[in-house]
């Protein structure tokens, strides 16, 4: 073990005192921006007296201060800000942790954990470098964090003495040991990964190579279509190919889906005499046969969801290139193996010889349970031209289908999404005529449906202009009526009226003036000939008239009293 001195470090420092530093840390946490410039005016001295040999630390903590001094003037606008602020923070993840860096480089997320750093700072700092700028709220907060771990880890530490760096280099003794071991185990590691790599290469060269002899020993024209069984010295590759796939499948499966391979180049296609223009999502029959024997080899269900894995996350990967060739053949290869395992009602009915047809050109035979709910997930996250296509085979072939309803709702959002007419491939007759995607489509409706209304209203105007018997009967019962009032202050009302909506005895339109209900002209006509006068409730006390008899029932009138009544009554 290496022995270390127990007698105290001596630095030669750019602050005059202690005094003088204690000064400059409590003005640079100050909410007083002058104070804040004045701090950043004697680091400025500092730096000047210390050259190149800055503290990491002080230099640090001066540009994150700035940016905050520069913030709360208002003299910047928020993109500026936001630059400024992502500098300062790139700065800092780089500069601490760049003395952690051995000869192999490691993951900053590895370094600065160590250091006792969010790992969300080590993602700001990757995002202002790689990715969208983040916005200024995070920005802020990205400095405030910063600050306080600078305060935590550097500026409280040399309140005691003079500055200790030993955060800023913690590999020496043990850790330094750790280190070194850990090093050698990655180079260890990267060099046999290279190993592995150069092994599959040369595995499925050799592959290739034997394919193409036994393709040129077949004879021209339409027999070449008849790919010939695999020669026997090529079992011992077809058996070391297994071998390697055992023990590595995904290096295997990534150099298989290398250009050259299972997406082949032009010049590939040239020689297999493939047609090169096909548009479409599906695999040349020879280029097909080509690759069978390989994979039917490493056929199994492992193998199989790996590879569907690794094509959808290319085909992702390939989203800044929508209609290129690396796309079109590995959405052809989904779909092949898709088709493979689908095994639809028509197939029932089919002869042995045209289902042992069919199975020659099948990587697979039987069902394999596909994880459906992945597949899915995976073919909406990668979305291309070749996108509906695919999805409309996994939800065809799915062990537990979705809703009709949802099918298509999200054949229609895939339509959308990749701008695809959806009616290429869509079933019911009645979803034709409903999407909508652009604004020309859109006019055009509005065209038809006015074009159509105009029709409508004509042969609704040609239907009136011909009344059926129905509504001349009806007609001839409202001139009858109109005909028996005639004469008369009432009239037979057309119009639609709820009458509901109105108490008994008013109509529409009827003001609340009771003078609305008399009419002008009337002839008035009494009862009987000679009229009775009707004597007042005054004269009932006076004797010798008779009065209306109360009794125990109420009020009753008798014949006289009616008739009295009757008389002077008089009609209009």
């Amino acid at each position: 073990m290496k022995k270390r001195s127990s007698g105290k470090k001596r630095h030669v420092v750019a602050w005059v005192n202690k005094a003088e530093w204690d000064q400059v840390l409590e003005y640079l946490y100050s909410k007083d921006s002058s104070l804040q410039r004045y701090a950043l005016h004697r680091i400025s001295a500092w730096k000047g007296r210390y050259a190149n040999s800055t503290p990491v630390a002080v230099d640090c903590t001066a540009d994150l201060v700035r940016c905050q001094v520069l913030d709360r003037s208002g003299q910047l606008d928020g993109d500026d800000l936001v630059l400024l602020y992502g500098a300062a923070l790139v700065r800092f993840v780089n500069l601490i942790t760049e003395r952690q860096q051995g000869r192999v480089a490691k993951p900053l997320r590895r370094l600065a954990g160590k250091l006792n750093i969010p790992e969300w700072v080590v993602d700001l700092r990757h995002d202002f470098t790689h990715r969208k700028l983040p916005t200024l709220k995070w920005c802020r907060k990205g400095c405030k964090v910063v600050l306080e771990w600078l305060q935590q880890e550097y500026w409280s530490r040399q309140l005691g003495g003079g500055p200790n760096e030993d955060w800023e280099s913690e590999s020496d003794g043990e850790d330094e040991e750790t280190d070194l071991k850990q090093q050698g185990d990655e180079l260890i590691a990267r060099q046999k990964e290279m190993e592995a790599y150069k092994n599959a290469r040369e595995l499925l060269i050799s592959y290739e190579k034997e394919q193409y002899q036994a393709f040129d020993g077949l004879p021209g024209g339409h027999e070449r279509n008849m790919w010939p069984a695999p020669f026997a010295d090529m079992s011992w590759l077809l058996g070391e190919i297994k071998q390697f796939a055992l023990q590595s499948s995904n290096l295997l499966v990534d150099v298989l889906l290398e250009d050259g391979f299972l997406v082949p180049t032009v010049e590939q296609l040239e020689t297999l005499s493939c047609d090169t223009s096909n548009a479409d999502p599906r695999l040349p029959q020879t280029f097909l046969r080509f690759w069978l024997p390989l994979l039917k080899m490493l056929n199994s269900p492992s193998f199989i969801h790996l590879l569907l894995e690794k094509l959808f996350v290319e085909l992702k990967l390939l989203a800044a290139e929508p209609n290129s060739h690396r796309v079109l053949y590995i959405s052809a290869w989904i779909s092949e193996i898709i088709f493979c395992n689908s095994n639809k009602f028509e197939y029932h009915f089919e002869t042995k010889g045209q289902k042992k047809a069919r199975m020659k050109d099948r990587i697979f035979v039987n069902r394999i349970q596909l994880r459906w709910q992945q597949l899915l997930s995976a073919c909406l996250d990668a979305p291309c031209v070749n996108t509906p296509h695919l999805l409309r085979l996994i939800l065809d072939d799915m062990e537990h289908p979705l809703p009709l309803e949802t099918r298509e709702r999200l054949l229609q959002l895939c339509s959308i999404y990749t701008q695809i007419q959806h009616s290429d491939f869509e079933t019911s007759p009645e979803h034709k005529q409903q999407p909508i995607y652009t604004l020309e489509s859109l006019h055009e409706k509005l065209q038809q449906s006015r074009r159509h209304g105009h029709a409508w209203h004509s042969s609704a105007d040609a239907e009136r202009s011909e009344p059926s018997p129905q509504e001349s009967k009806w007609a001839d019962v409202q001139a009858e009526k109109a005909k028996l009032l005639r004469g008369s202050p009432w009239q037979l009302c057309t119009d639609k009226v709820f009458w509901k909506n109105y108490p008994l005895g008013k109509v529409p339109g009827q003001s609340d003036d009771p003078s609305c209900l008399m009419v002008e002209n009337y002839t008035p006509m009494t009862v009987f000939d000679q009229p009775v006068e009707l004597e007042s409730s005054t004269t009932h006390s006076v004797p010798g008239v008779m009065a209306a008899v109360r009794t125990a029932e109420g009020l009753l009138w008798n014949h006289s009293d009616v008739n009295k009544l009757k008389s002077g009554l008089q009609l209009f």
